[in-house]
Protein backbone atom coordinates (compact mmCIF):
# COMPACT_ATOMS: atom_id res chain seq x y z
CA UNK A 1 0.00 0.00 0.00
CA UNK A 2 1.32 3.06 -0.42
CA UNK A 3 -0.02 6.39 1.49
CA UNK A 4 -0.32 5.93 4.90
CA UNK A 5 -1.00 8.80 6.84
CA UNK A 6 0.61 9.97 10.10
CA UNK A 7 -1.49 11.49 12.77
CA UNK A 8 -0.88 12.70 15.96
CA UNK A 9 -3.26 14.07 18.79
CA UNK A 10 -2.66 16.22 21.31
CA UNK A 11 -4.97 17.46 24.25
CA UNK A 12 -6.19 21.23 24.18
CA UNK A 13 -5.82 22.85 27.68
CA UNK A 14 -2.22 24.23 27.90
CA UNK A 15 -2.70 24.10 31.22
CA UNK A 16 -3.05 20.30 31.68
CA UNK A 17 -0.82 20.14 28.82
CA UNK A 18 2.25 21.97 30.70
CA UNK A 19 1.29 20.94 34.58
CA UNK A 20 -0.94 18.53 35.90
CA UNK A 21 -2.88 15.85 36.45
CA UNK A 22 -3.45 12.01 35.91
CA UNK A 23 -1.94 8.93 35.97
CA UNK A 24 1.31 10.03 38.06
CA UNK A 25 3.10 11.05 35.39
CA UNK A 26 1.45 13.91 33.68
CA UNK A 27 2.22 15.72 35.11
CA UNK A 28 4.03 17.58 38.41
CA UNK A 29 4.72 20.76 38.31
CA UNK A 30 6.42 22.84 35.78
CA UNK A 31 6.46 22.68 32.28
CA UNK A 32 6.40 19.04 31.27
CA UNK A 33 5.26 17.00 28.38
CA UNK A 34 4.37 13.12 28.73
CA UNK A 35 4.62 11.33 25.29
CA UNK A 36 3.41 7.57 24.71
CA UNK A 37 5.51 5.94 23.35
CA UNK A 38 4.81 2.57 20.97
CA UNK A 39 7.39 0.13 22.50
CA UNK A 40 10.31 0.29 24.51
CA UNK A 41 13.58 1.78 23.25
CA UNK A 42 15.85 -0.32 21.67
CA UNK A 43 19.25 1.46 22.90
CA UNK A 44 19.82 5.55 23.87
CA UNK A 45 23.27 5.11 21.49
CA UNK A 46 22.48 6.68 18.49
CA UNK A 47 24.88 4.58 16.78
CA UNK A 48 22.86 1.37 17.67
CA UNK A 49 19.35 2.28 16.68
CA UNK A 50 17.42 0.68 14.08
CA UNK A 51 14.29 1.89 14.75
CA UNK A 52 11.90 4.94 14.77
CA UNK A 53 10.38 4.62 18.15
CA UNK A 54 13.89 4.93 19.71
CA UNK A 55 14.82 7.97 17.56
CA UNK A 56 11.45 9.91 18.43
CA UNK A 57 14.03 9.99 22.09
CA UNK A 58 17.18 10.35 20.93
CA UNK A 59 16.58 13.55 18.69
CA UNK A 60 15.91 15.29 21.56
CA UNK A 61 19.08 14.80 23.18
CA UNK A 62 21.61 14.71 20.13
CA UNK A 63 22.32 16.49 16.97
CA UNK A 64 23.38 16.13 13.76
CA UNK A 65 25.91 18.00 11.25
CA UNK A 66 23.24 18.64 8.74
CA UNK A 67 19.75 19.17 8.85
CA UNK A 68 16.12 19.88 7.00
CA UNK A 69 14.81 23.21 6.42
CA UNK A 70 10.74 22.37 7.76
CA UNK A 71 8.58 21.10 5.79
CA UNK A 72 11.46 20.22 2.78
CA UNK A 73 14.62 18.03 1.97
CA UNK A 74 16.40 21.16 1.17
CA UNK A 75 19.72 20.59 3.70
CA UNK A 76 20.57 23.56 6.16
CA UNK A 77 23.60 23.78 9.13
CA UNK A 78 23.01 21.93 12.25
CA UNK A 79 26.32 21.01 13.98
CA UNK A 80 28.30 21.93 10.75
CA UNK A 81 27.62 25.78 9.87
CA UNK A 82 28.75 25.10 6.17
CA UNK A 83 29.93 22.57 3.95
CA UNK A 84 32.29 22.47 0.54
CA UNK A 85 32.19 19.18 -2.25
CA UNK A 86 34.91 18.96 -3.96
CA UNK A 87 34.56 18.50 -8.10
CA UNK A 88 35.54 15.22 -7.97
CA UNK A 89 32.85 14.81 -5.09
CA UNK A 90 35.46 12.62 -3.06
CA UNK A 91 36.14 15.00 -0.23
CA UNK A 92 33.49 17.08 1.77
CA UNK A 93 34.59 19.49 4.00
CA UNK A 94 32.69 20.97 6.89
CA UNK A 95 32.81 23.86 9.07
CA UNK A 96 31.80 23.37 12.55
CA UNK A 97 29.46 25.84 14.86
CA UNK A 98 31.80 27.31 17.57
CA UNK A 99 31.14 27.74 21.32
CA UNK A 100 28.60 24.36 21.42
CA UNK A 101 29.32 21.66 24.71
CA UNK A 102 28.27 18.13 24.94
CA UNK A 103 26.08 17.81 28.36
CA UNK A 104 28.82 16.78 30.26
CA UNK A 105 30.52 19.75 29.40
CA UNK A 106 33.04 19.10 27.42
CA UNK A 107 33.14 20.63 23.72
CA UNK A 108 31.66 19.98 20.95
CA UNK A 109 34.57 19.60 17.93
CA UNK A 110 35.91 18.66 14.88
CA UNK A 111 37.73 15.81 17.78
CA UNK A 112 34.32 14.85 18.48
CA UNK A 113 33.29 14.30 14.71
CA UNK A 114 36.33 12.16 13.98
CA UNK A 115 35.73 9.61 17.28
CA UNK A 116 31.91 9.65 16.45
CA UNK A 117 32.61 8.28 13.14
CA UNK A 118 35.51 6.22 13.58
CA UNK A 119 33.84 4.60 16.27
CA UNK A 120 30.81 3.96 13.61
CA UNK A 121 33.29 2.73 10.82
CA UNK A 122 36.21 1.51 12.21
CA UNK A 123 36.35 -2.05 13.37
CA UNK A 124 39.79 -1.26 15.29
CA UNK A 125 38.42 1.59 16.63
CA UNK A 126 39.37 1.60 20.75
CA UNK A 127 35.62 1.62 21.44
CA UNK A 128 33.99 0.45 18.44
CA UNK A 129 32.76 -2.90 20.67
CA UNK A 130 30.65 -0.10 22.39
CA UNK A 131 28.42 -1.09 19.20
CA UNK A 132 26.96 -2.72 17.15
CA UNK A 133 26.09 -0.17 15.01
CA UNK A 134 23.69 -2.08 12.29
CA UNK A 135 23.47 0.64 9.85
CA UNK A 136 26.49 2.03 10.07
CA UNK A 137 28.22 1.02 7.32
CA UNK A 138 24.99 1.29 4.42
CA UNK A 139 24.72 4.87 5.43
CA UNK A 140 28.54 6.13 5.81
CA UNK A 141 30.61 3.02 3.99
CA UNK A 142 31.72 5.41 1.44
CA UNK A 143 33.49 7.17 4.23
CA UNK A 144 37.40 6.29 3.39
CA UNK A 145 38.87 8.91 6.06
CA UNK A 146 37.76 11.61 8.57
CA UNK A 147 40.14 14.01 9.42
CA UNK A 148 40.49 17.01 12.13
CA UNK A 149 41.97 20.03 9.71
CA UNK A 150 42.03 21.98 12.38
CA UNK A 151 39.66 22.47 16.01
CA UNK A 152 36.37 24.29 14.06
CA UNK A 153 37.37 21.72 10.64
CA UNK A 154 36.56 18.42 9.95
CA UNK A 155 37.10 16.90 6.19
CA UNK A 156 35.69 13.80 4.76
CA UNK A 157 37.30 11.65 2.57
CA UNK A 158 34.99 9.13 0.24
CA UNK A 159 36.34 5.60 -1.50
CA UNK A 160 33.91 6.93 -4.51
CA UNK A 161 31.61 9.46 -5.12
CA UNK A 162 28.16 8.55 -3.07
CA UNK A 163 25.87 11.16 -3.59
CA UNK A 164 23.38 10.44 -0.32
CA UNK A 165 25.60 11.00 1.91
CA UNK A 166 24.58 14.69 2.61
CA UNK A 167 21.24 13.40 3.29
CA UNK A 168 22.36 10.65 5.08
CA UNK A 169 24.04 13.04 7.71
CA UNK A 170 20.74 13.81 8.78
CA UNK A 171 20.06 9.98 10.01
CA UNK A 172 20.19 9.22 13.84
CA UNK A 173 22.73 6.70 13.03
CA UNK A 174 24.69 9.96 12.45
CA UNK A 175 24.16 11.75 15.88
CA UNK A 176 27.29 13.45 17.55
CA UNK A 177 28.19 12.14 20.75
CA UNK A 178 30.06 13.14 23.46
CA UNK A 179 33.75 11.01 23.42
CA UNK A 180 34.58 11.76 26.87
CA UNK A 181 30.80 9.89 27.84
CA UNK A 182 31.87 7.25 25.98
CA UNK A 183 35.19 6.70 27.32
CA UNK A 184 33.67 7.01 30.32
CA UNK A 185 30.71 4.76 30.01
CA UNK A 186 31.97 2.08 27.62
CA UNK A 187 28.69 -0.17 26.39
CA UNK A 188 26.80 1.72 29.31
CA UNK A 189 26.74 4.20 26.71
CA UNK A 190 23.80 2.69 25.26
CA UNK A 191 22.05 3.78 28.88
CA UNK A 192 23.72 7.14 29.69
CA UNK A 193 23.15 9.50 26.34
CA UNK A 194 25.38 12.13 26.32
CA UNK A 195 25.37 14.41 23.29
CA UNK A 196 24.67 18.21 22.12
CA UNK A 197 20.70 18.43 21.99
CA UNK A 198 18.07 20.45 23.60
CA UNK A 199 17.38 18.07 26.36
CA UNK A 200 19.71 16.44 28.92
CA UNK A 201 19.51 12.82 29.93
CA UNK A 202 18.14 11.67 33.32
CA UNK A 203 17.24 8.73 34.11
CA UNK A 204 15.81 5.55 32.02
CA UNK A 205 13.45 3.41 34.68
CA UNK A 206 13.16 0.20 31.95
CA UNK A 207 9.90 -0.19 30.68
CA UNK A 208 8.34 2.12 32.70
CA UNK A 209 9.70 6.08 31.94
CA UNK A 210 12.72 7.83 30.39
CA UNK A 211 13.37 11.82 31.68
CA UNK A 212 14.93 13.99 29.67
CA UNK A 213 15.31 17.78 30.79
CA UNK A 214 16.12 21.19 29.21
CA UNK A 215 19.45 22.46 28.00
CA UNK A 216 19.53 25.49 28.95
CA UNK A 217 22.74 26.52 27.43
CA UNK A 218 21.68 24.79 23.97
CA UNK A 219 23.01 26.61 21.18
CA UNK A 220 20.04 27.57 19.44
CA UNK A 221 18.35 28.53 22.40
CA UNK A 222 16.86 26.84 25.54
CA UNK A 223 13.80 25.07 24.98
CA UNK A 224 10.45 26.41 26.24
CA UNK A 225 9.40 22.63 27.83
CA UNK A 226 11.34 22.03 31.01
CA UNK A 227 11.05 18.09 30.79
CA UNK A 228 9.77 15.04 28.88
CA UNK A 229 8.79 12.19 29.62
CA UNK A 230 8.31 9.10 27.46
CA UNK A 231 6.56 6.32 28.36
CA UNK A 232 6.38 2.54 26.77
CA UNK A 233 3.04 1.73 26.20
CA UNK A 234 3.00 -1.08 24.20
CA UNK A 235 -0.74 -1.93 24.38
CA UNK A 236 -2.62 0.53 21.61
CA UNK A 237 -5.64 0.88 23.87
CA UNK A 238 -3.90 1.32 27.16
CA UNK A 239 -2.27 4.04 25.34
CA UNK A 240 -5.75 5.77 24.07
CA UNK A 241 -7.14 5.77 27.48
CA UNK A 242 -3.68 6.95 29.32
CA UNK A 243 -4.30 10.19 26.68
CA UNK A 244 -8.03 10.46 27.33
CA UNK A 245 -7.26 10.02 31.52
CA UNK A 246 -4.70 12.47 31.29
CA UNK A 247 -2.03 10.10 32.39
CA UNK A 248 -0.17 11.15 28.91
CA UNK A 249 0.21 14.27 26.96
CA UNK A 250 0.73 13.09 23.48
CA UNK A 251 0.71 9.66 21.29
CA UNK A 252 1.56 8.84 17.84
CA UNK A 253 -0.25 6.03 16.12
CA UNK A 254 -3.87 6.37 17.05
CA UNK A 255 -5.42 3.25 16.26
CA UNK A 256 -7.71 3.64 13.20
CA UNK A 257 -10.94 1.94 15.53
CA UNK A 258 -10.14 5.09 18.03
CA UNK A 259 -9.45 7.36 15.45
CA UNK A 260 -12.85 9.15 15.21
CA UNK A 261 -13.43 8.83 19.57
CA UNK A 262 -9.77 10.89 19.31
CA UNK A 263 -11.09 13.52 16.89
CA UNK A 264 -14.36 13.80 19.15
CA UNK A 265 -12.24 14.34 22.39
CA UNK A 266 -12.99 18.55 23.19
CA UNK A 267 -9.71 18.14 24.83
CA UNK A 268 -7.72 16.46 22.38
CA UNK A 269 -6.11 18.04 19.06
CA UNK A 270 -5.83 15.24 16.15
CA UNK A 271 -3.34 15.64 13.42
CA UNK A 272 -2.70 13.53 10.04
CA UNK A 273 -0.24 13.85 7.66
CA UNK A 274 0.95 11.30 4.53
CA UNK A 275 5.06 10.98 4.88
CA UNK A 276 7.44 8.52 3.56
CA UNK A 277 6.88 5.27 5.29
CA UNK A 278 6.64 2.04 4.01
CA UNK A 279 5.00 -1.65 5.34
CA UNK A 280 5.81 -4.75 4.13
CA UNK A 281 5.88 -8.63 4.50
CA UNK A 282 9.28 -10.32 3.93
CA UNK A 283 8.95 -13.41 1.83
CA UNK A 284 12.07 -15.78 3.10
CA UNK A 285 13.45 -16.24 -0.69
CA UNK A 286 16.60 -18.80 1.50
CA UNK A 287 14.21 -22.15 1.88
CA UNK A 288 10.99 -23.57 0.07
CA UNK A 289 8.69 -22.57 -0.97
CA UNK A 290 9.20 -18.90 -1.44
CA UNK A 291 12.12 -19.55 -3.23
CA UNK A 292 9.53 -20.35 -6.19
CA UNK A 293 8.73 -16.85 -8.18
CA UNK A 294 5.27 -18.44 -8.62
CA UNK A 295 4.32 -18.73 -4.80
CA UNK A 296 5.62 -15.58 -4.17
CA UNK A 297 3.19 -13.72 -6.75
CA UNK A 298 0.28 -16.07 -5.25
CA UNK A 299 0.65 -14.68 -1.83
CA UNK A 300 0.96 -11.50 -3.27
CA UNK A 301 -2.39 -12.17 -5.37
CA UNK A 302 -4.19 -13.71 -2.37
CA UNK A 303 -4.22 -10.40 -0.01
CA UNK A 304 -6.64 -8.04 0.16
CA UNK A 305 -4.87 -4.96 0.23
CA UNK A 306 -7.76 -2.73 -0.83
CA UNK A 307 -9.78 -4.51 2.12
CA UNK A 308 -7.17 -3.91 4.69
CA UNK A 309 -6.33 -0.13 4.02
CA UNK A 310 -10.15 0.65 3.65
CA UNK A 311 -11.83 -1.94 6.42
CA UNK A 312 -9.57 -2.42 9.36
CA UNK A 313 -7.38 0.77 8.37
CA UNK A 314 -10.46 3.04 8.02
CA UNK A 315 -8.59 4.67 4.83
CA UNK A 316 -5.58 6.00 6.60
CA UNK A 317 -3.61 3.67 4.42
CA UNK A 318 -3.21 3.30 0.86
CA UNK A 319 -2.29 0.32 -0.99
CA UNK A 320 1.88 0.26 -1.58
CA UNK A 321 2.90 -0.67 -5.02
CA UNK A 322 6.84 -0.57 -4.84
CA UNK A 323 9.75 -0.19 -1.82
CA UNK A 324 9.10 3.40 -2.78
CA UNK A 325 6.63 5.76 -1.52
CA UNK A 326 5.03 8.28 -3.50
CA UNK A 327 5.97 10.98 -1.62
CA UNK A 328 9.67 10.64 -2.71
CA UNK A 329 8.32 12.13 -6.53
CA UNK A 330 11.79 12.34 -7.82
CA UNK A 331 12.02 8.29 -7.88
CA UNK A 332 8.82 6.70 -7.75
CA UNK A 333 6.97 4.90 -10.43
CA UNK A 334 3.65 3.22 -10.62
CA UNK A 335 4.31 1.65 -14.01
CA UNK A 336 5.58 -1.72 -12.10
CA UNK A 337 3.60 -5.34 -12.36
CA UNK A 338 0.13 -5.08 -10.24
CA UNK A 339 -0.84 -7.55 -8.11
CA UNK A 340 -4.64 -6.98 -7.74
CA UNK A 341 -6.83 -8.96 -5.00
CA UNK A 342 -7.43 -12.34 -7.30
CA UNK A 343 -7.97 -15.77 -4.93
CA UNK A 344 -8.23 -17.58 -8.09
CA UNK A 345 -5.31 -16.53 -9.42
CA UNK A 346 -3.16 -17.39 -6.30
CA UNK A 347 -5.11 -21.39 -5.99
CA UNK A 348 -3.98 -21.22 -10.14
CA UNK A 349 -0.26 -20.67 -9.49
CA UNK A 350 0.09 -22.45 -6.12
CA UNK A 351 -0.68 -25.34 -8.10
CA UNK A 352 1.27 -24.43 -11.20
CA UNK A 353 4.29 -24.55 -8.28
CA UNK A 354 3.47 -27.77 -6.39
CA UNK A 355 1.24 -27.03 -3.77
CA UNK A 356 -2.31 -27.02 -4.86
CA UNK A 357 -3.56 -28.06 -1.14
CA UNK A 358 -1.45 -25.15 0.11
CA UNK A 359 1.54 -25.14 2.49
CA UNK A 360 2.35 -24.17 6.28
CA UNK A 361 4.14 -20.99 6.57
CA UNK A 362 5.52 -19.67 10.28
CA UNK A 363 4.64 -15.83 10.05
CA UNK A 364 6.90 -13.20 12.65
CA UNK A 365 5.62 -9.72 13.90
CA UNK A 366 6.53 -7.45 16.71
CA UNK A 367 3.37 -6.87 19.39
CA UNK A 368 4.54 -3.26 18.90
CA UNK A 369 6.63 -1.02 17.83
CA UNK A 370 7.39 1.94 15.46
CA UNK A 371 5.76 1.96 12.14
CA UNK A 372 4.02 -0.70 12.86
CA UNK A 373 0.35 -0.21 13.99
CA UNK A 374 -1.68 -2.43 14.61
CA UNK A 375 0.45 -5.73 13.45
CA UNK A 376 -1.66 -7.99 15.31
CA UNK A 377 -4.78 -6.97 13.41
CA UNK A 378 -3.06 -6.73 10.26
CA UNK A 379 -1.41 -9.72 10.52
CA UNK A 380 -4.52 -11.66 11.42
CA UNK A 381 -5.75 -10.31 8.67
CA UNK A 382 -3.18 -11.35 6.08
CA UNK A 383 -3.33 -14.65 7.96
CA UNK A 384 -7.12 -15.45 7.00
CA UNK A 385 -6.75 -13.92 3.53
CA UNK A 386 -3.83 -17.03 2.79
CA UNK A 387 -5.93 -19.52 4.34
CA UNK A 388 -8.27 -19.10 1.88
CA UNK A 389 -6.13 -19.95 -1.03
CA UNK A 390 -4.83 -22.78 1.37
CA UNK A 391 -1.76 -21.02 2.98
CA UNK A 392 -1.44 -21.60 6.79
CA UNK A 393 0.41 -19.28 8.20
CA UNK A 394 0.96 -19.68 11.98
CA UNK A 395 1.90 -16.09 13.69
CA UNK A 396 4.32 -15.33 16.10
CA UNK A 397 5.05 -12.40 18.29
CA UNK A 398 7.86 -10.61 19.61
CA UNK A 399 9.33 -7.96 21.85
CA UNK A 400 9.88 -5.13 19.47
CA UNK A 401 13.29 -4.83 20.49
CA UNK A 402 13.75 -9.23 20.21
CA UNK A 403 12.56 -8.74 16.65
CA UNK A 404 14.57 -5.97 15.41
CA UNK A 405 16.94 -8.65 16.55
CA UNK A 406 15.50 -11.64 14.70
CA UNK A 407 14.73 -10.04 11.64
CA UNK A 408 18.24 -8.73 11.09
CA UNK A 409 20.13 -11.74 11.74
CA UNK A 410 17.41 -13.32 9.10
CA UNK A 411 14.61 -16.05 9.08
CA UNK A 412 17.09 -18.43 7.99
CA UNK A 413 15.18 -22.15 8.61
CA UNK A 414 13.09 -20.54 11.23
CA UNK A 415 10.49 -18.34 9.25
CA UNK A 416 8.80 -18.15 6.47
CA UNK A 417 7.47 -14.49 6.73
CA UNK A 418 8.05 -11.00 8.40
CA UNK A 419 6.78 -7.82 8.77
CA UNK A 420 9.00 -5.03 8.86
CA UNK A 421 8.62 -1.23 8.16
CA UNK A 422 10.92 1.38 6.88
CA UNK A 423 10.94 5.43 7.08
CA UNK A 424 12.36 7.21 4.27
CA UNK A 425 13.76 9.73 6.55
CA UNK A 426 16.33 11.91 4.04
CA UNK A 427 13.60 12.00 1.25
CA UNK A 428 15.97 9.53 -0.44
CA UNK A 429 15.46 5.81 -1.43
CA UNK A 430 19.25 5.23 -1.22
CA UNK A 431 19.33 4.61 2.41
CA UNK A 432 16.58 1.94 2.79
CA UNK A 433 17.34 0.03 -0.26
CA UNK A 434 20.57 -0.80 0.24
CA UNK A 435 19.75 -2.12 3.50
CA UNK A 436 16.73 -4.00 2.61
CA UNK A 437 17.20 -5.04 -1.06
CA UNK A 438 21.20 -4.63 -1.97
CA UNK A 439 21.92 -8.16 -1.78
CA UNK A 440 24.79 -7.00 0.66
CA UNK A 441 22.04 -5.20 2.94
CA UNK A 442 22.24 -6.28 6.76
CA UNK A 443 18.63 -6.25 7.07
CA UNK A 444 17.02 -8.52 4.74
CA UNK A 445 15.30 -10.75 7.09
CA UNK A 446 13.95 -12.26 3.84
CA UNK A 447 17.98 -12.72 1.91
CA UNK A 448 16.73 -11.18 -1.41
CA UNK A 449 19.21 -10.52 -3.73
CA UNK A 450 19.39 -9.61 -7.44
CA UNK A 451 22.46 -8.75 -9.17
CA UNK A 452 20.89 -6.49 -11.75
CA UNK A 453 19.28 -4.70 -8.46
CA UNK A 454 22.62 -4.55 -7.02
CA UNK A 455 24.50 -2.69 -9.99
CA UNK A 456 21.47 -0.35 -10.43
CA UNK A 457 21.43 0.56 -6.70
CA UNK A 458 25.19 1.03 -6.82
CA UNK A 459 25.46 2.88 -9.74
CA UNK A 460 22.62 5.55 -8.45
CA UNK A 461 24.90 6.03 -5.20
CA UNK A 462 27.73 7.27 -7.36
CA UNK A 463 25.79 10.22 -9.35
CA UNK A 464 24.43 13.58 -8.65
CA UNK A 465 22.08 14.17 -11.30
CA UNK A 466 18.70 13.38 -9.35
CA UNK A 467 17.02 13.03 -12.60
CA UNK A 468 19.17 10.11 -13.60
CA UNK A 469 19.31 8.46 -9.96
CA UNK A 470 15.57 8.85 -9.96
CA UNK A 471 15.37 6.55 -13.51
CA UNK A 472 17.74 4.12 -11.99
CA UNK A 473 15.55 3.95 -9.23
CA UNK A 474 12.25 3.40 -10.80
CA UNK A 475 14.26 0.73 -12.91
CA UNK A 476 15.08 -1.11 -9.35
CA UNK A 477 11.34 -0.93 -8.74
CA UNK A 478 10.20 -2.92 -11.46
CA UNK A 479 12.54 -5.82 -10.88
CA UNK A 480 11.62 -5.90 -6.94
CA UNK A 481 7.62 -6.01 -8.09
CA UNK A 482 8.27 -8.21 -10.42
CA UNK A 483 9.92 -10.55 -8.62
CA UNK A 484 7.37 -10.31 -5.65
CA UNK A 485 9.87 -10.69 -2.68
CA UNK A 486 8.12 -8.52 -0.44
CA UNK A 487 4.08 -8.25 0.09
CA UNK A 488 3.69 -4.63 0.58
CA UNK A 489 0.23 -4.08 1.99
CA UNK A 490 -1.81 -1.13 3.37
CA UNK A 491 -0.47 0.53 6.18
CA UNK A 492 -1.72 1.94 9.41
CA UNK A 493 -2.18 5.55 9.60
CA UNK A 494 0.33 7.90 11.05
CA UNK A 495 -1.79 9.07 14.14
CA UNK A 496 -1.02 11.33 16.86
CA UNK A 497 -2.90 12.72 19.77
CA UNK A 498 -2.09 14.82 23.21
CA UNK A 499 -3.03 17.61 24.63
CA UNK A 500 -2.53 20.80 22.95
CA UNK A 501 1.19 21.72 23.58
CA UNK A 502 2.63 21.24 20.26
CA UNK A 503 1.61 24.82 18.68
CA UNK A 504 2.61 26.34 15.68
CA UNK A 505 3.63 23.44 13.95
CA UNK A 506 1.75 20.25 13.26
CA UNK A 507 2.56 16.55 11.66
CA UNK A 508 5.91 16.25 9.86
CA UNK A 509 6.21 13.96 7.50
CA UNK A 510 9.40 13.10 9.09
CA UNK A 511 9.53 13.40 12.57
CA UNK A 512 12.33 14.39 14.34
CA UNK A 513 13.32 14.31 18.08
CA UNK A 514 15.97 16.75 19.73
CA UNK A 515 17.21 19.34 18.08
CA UNK A 516 17.06 18.31 14.37
CA UNK A 517 14.53 19.18 11.67
CA UNK A 518 12.30 16.65 10.38
CA UNK A 519 13.27 14.37 7.78
CA UNK A 520 10.53 15.35 6.05
CA UNK A 521 8.42 17.84 4.31
CA UNK A 522 5.40 18.82 6.89
CA UNK A 523 2.79 21.53 6.44
CA UNK A 524 2.38 24.26 8.98
CA UNK A 525 -0.42 25.05 10.99
CA UNK A 526 -1.71 26.64 14.11
CA UNK A 527 -2.19 24.62 17.01
CA UNK A 528 -2.47 26.83 20.48
CA UNK A 529 0.98 27.09 21.38
CA UNK A 530 2.34 24.10 21.29
CA UNK A 531 6.02 23.46 22.72
CA UNK A 532 6.94 20.72 20.38
CA UNK A 533 5.82 19.84 17.74
CA UNK A 534 5.95 17.29 15.06
CA UNK A 535 4.95 13.72 15.05
CA UNK A 536 5.81 11.57 11.63
CA UNK A 537 3.35 10.20 9.15
CA UNK A 538 3.30 6.55 8.41
CA UNK A 539 2.23 4.13 5.79
CA UNK A 540 2.34 0.57 3.71
CA UNK A 541 4.16 1.99 1.12
CA UNK A 542 2.83 4.31 3.81
CA UNK A 543 4.37 7.94 5.14
CA UNK A 544 5.35 8.10 8.59
CA UNK A 545 7.58 10.63 10.03
CA UNK A 546 10.44 9.54 11.70
CA UNK A 547 11.49 11.74 15.31
CA UNK A 548 10.07 14.71 16.82
CA UNK A 549 12.33 17.51 17.75
CA UNK A 550 10.82 18.68 20.35
CA UNK A 551 13.48 21.37 20.83
CA UNK A 552 13.44 22.74 17.28
CA UNK A 553 9.75 23.14 17.97
CA UNK A 554 10.02 24.98 21.24
CA UNK A 555 12.70 27.33 19.79
CA UNK A 556 10.05 27.92 17.01
CA UNK A 557 6.92 28.80 19.22
CA UNK A 558 9.46 31.00 21.27
CA UNK A 559 10.18 33.62 18.39
CA UNK A 560 6.46 33.18 17.19
CA UNK A 561 4.86 34.47 20.37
Amino acid sequence: MRGWRKTLVVAAALAAALGAAGGGDAMAAGKALVVGLVAEPTSMDPGQLTDINSMRVLSSVYDTLVRFKEGSFIQEPGLATAWKMSPDGLTYTFTLRRNVKFHDGTPFDADAVKFTYDRLLDPKHPFAETGPFPFASFYYGAIKEVTVVDPGTVRFTLKQPFSPLLNNLTLNTGRIVSPAAVKKYGKEFASHPVGTGPFKFVSWDKNVRIVLEANPAYWAGPPKLERIVFRPLVEEQTRVTELLSGGVDFIVDVPPDNVEQVKKAATLSYYEQPGPHIWWVTLNTEKKPFNDVRVRRAVNYAVNREAIAGDLLKKTATAAIGPIPPSITWAFTDQVTKYPYDPARAKKLLAEAGYPNGFPAVFWIPESGSGMQSPKTMAQAIQADLAAVGVQASIQTFEWGAYLNKYGKGFGQEADMGAMSFMLDPGDPAPMLSLVIDGKGGFRGGAYANPEVDKLLAEASRIVDLKKRGDLYRQVQKLVVDDARPRRLPGPPGAGAGQDLLGNRVPLPTARVAGAPASRPRPRARVRRARHGPYSPLRIDQSQPTNLNWGEVARENRAAQ
